[in-house]
């Protein structure tokens, strides 16, 4: 055609390109939700959420949780598991498991780590990410 340049016809691919950005977040969303509420439901104590994005490309989150003792930091942490494969999120990525002192689960978007407290407090990985941000505390629920 001769004339003015006219713009391209959509095609439909930034459509598809929107919804799957929205649908990707919405997904995060509720696999933070998820984590943070099998967590509060187990009773880990001191929970926190950092954002990451920005960060790092390793995940959009972080969650740190302590339990009270080795006990209940790998049964919180196989309680997430279940959880999280219940809901949909799959089979994440495990470490720490056998001795429970520090579990970390590899759930995609989001990493989580359940500290035995005395461990938390050695290693203090929230200060050492949320550096530039600051650290979001969960409101546990009552």
């Amino acid at each position: 055609m001769c004339g003015a340049p006219q713009a391209p016809a959509p095609c439909g691919h930034e459509e598809e390109q929107q919804l799957s950005t929205e649908t990707s977040r919405t997904a995060d969303t509720d696999l933070l939700s998820t984590i943070l509420r099998s967590l509060d439901d187990d009773k880990a104590e001191n929970i926190v959420s950092i954002g990451l994005t920005g960060k790092t490309s390793i995940a959009d989150h972080m969650v740190v949780a302590s339990g009270r003792s080795q006990r209940h930091v790998g049964a919180t942490a196989d309680h997430l598991l279940r959880t999280l494969k219940e809901n949909g999120f799959g089979t994440a990525k495990v470490e720490g498991m056998p001795s429970c002192d520090w579990v970390l689960i590899d759930a995609g978007d989001v990493i989580v780590h359940i500290f035995r407290p005395e461990v938390r407090e050695f290693y203090n990985i929230e200060k050492m990410w949320s550096a530039d941000i600051p650290v979001e505390p969960v409101a546990a629920h009552a």
